[in-house]
């Protein structure tokens, strides 16, 4: 299952993430989204575990919990929306 880890510390790492979730089962990956430009976190991520009962034990102990200062909001990650477009950047294609 993979969880929504929101309301991050910009002190919380990954590796703090896979430790802390690691409590509750085994942790298949865990990753905080950063900024491309600045290189910092925007503030959440994601956490994957592959047995959902650990997952919702997790869930539970870890939401609203302090992590690094701040209460984390976890829960289950909803599916991706797909984005518009074609890749083409919007213009022709020129040769």
């Amino acid at each position: 299952m993979k969880l929504y880890v929101g309301n991050l510390s910009f002190k919380t790492t990954e590796e703090t993430l896979r430790t802390e979730f690691g409590r509750f089962g085994t942790v298949k990956f865990a990753d905080i989204i950063v900024d491309r430009e600045t290189g910092r976190s925007k503030g959440f991520g994601f956490v994957e575990m592959p047995n959902d009962e650990e997952a919702k034990k997790a869930i539970e102990a870890w939401n609203e919990k302090e992590l690094d200062g701040r209460p984390l909001r976890v829960n289950e990650a909803r599916p991706r929306a797909p984005r518009p477009g074609g890749g083409n950047f919007g213009g022709p294609r020129r040769y």
